[in-house]
């Protein structure tokens, strides 16, 4: 019997890196789950991958007639949720003096933006004494060089779990955040400048800075999301878990 037999589950950002390693998580445990992304291809690719119960629709988190459309395709296919991870993000490297309107709007857009209408408009078909978690980032607590906006949309997000922790508690709804450190996944090797030998001298410094001496991989972060999903942590909500390798901690 899996930890979550008949629970319905949305993951954002669903294609790749984390989403996917917990989409994959969440079937195994014997949930049908939906996974978003904004390209059609990588979608149907993350469908076959996982292989069963499981249903990609394309969209993007920052536009609320994506949002709309998601949750009346979950509704026409499974009537409720149970489960939503919010798991959508992005982020672009830049000094203070090097930020953009173009790159505050699209990282607030996306990560908090996103975050919140996803949850929202989740709640009229989520059960009583569903689950949230929400994705944040050790860069939500650490004064990391180049990545205020970033930063500072990952610390949103903390904030937000803490007041729906408190708006949420009349119906037993759990809200909390996983809050990773440099994991193995496409997204790292875009943020720090692709695979050249300035982004591999980059990627050796995060190790080395990692008191575990490497990189985390996608499917440690899904196992800490399965455990907030799950009624393993029937008495956990309002939490932040890191999962870093203590870099956020030593």
């Amino acid at each position: 019997m899996g930890k979550l037999d008949g629970k319905t589950a949305l993951i954002t950002g669903g294609t790749s890196g984390i989403g996917l390693a917990t989409a994959k998580r969440f079937v195994s445990e014997g949930a049908h789950v939906f996974i978003t992304g904004r390209r059609q291809a990588e979608l149907v690719a993350a469908e076959e991958e996982v292989g069963r119960n499981i249903t990609g629709v394309q969209g993007d988190v920052s536009r609320l007639d994506d949002l709309d459309r998601l949750f009346s395709q979950i509704r026409r296919d499974k009537g409720r949720l149970d489960i939503v991870f919010a798991n959508a993000g992005l982020g672009k490297a830049g000094a203070i003096a090097e930020v953009t309107e173009e790159d505050f709007d699209l990282t607030f857009n996306v990560n908090v933006k996103g975050t919140l209408f996803t949850v929202q408009k989740a709640l009229p078909l989520m059960s009583d004494g569903s689950s949230i978690v929400l994705i944040s980032s050790i860069a939500g607590v650490k004064g990391l060089p180049r990545q205020c906006v970033y930063s500072a949309s990952k610390a949103a997000i903390r904030s937000l779990a803490r007041s729906w922790t408190m708006d949420l508690r009349d119906r037993h709804i759990r809200v909390n955040v996983v809050s990773p450190g440099p994991i193995d996944t496409p997204g790292i090797k875009d943020f720090i400048g692709g695979s050249t030998p300035e982004g591999e001298q980059a990627l050796q410094m995060i190790r080395n800075a990692v008191p575990m001496a490497r990189l985390g991989m996608p499917d440690e972060v899904a196992k800490t999301v399965l455990f907030l999903a799950s009624d393993d942590s029937s008495y956990v909500t309002g939490v932040e878990l890191f999962v870093d390798g203590g870099m956020a901690q030593v």
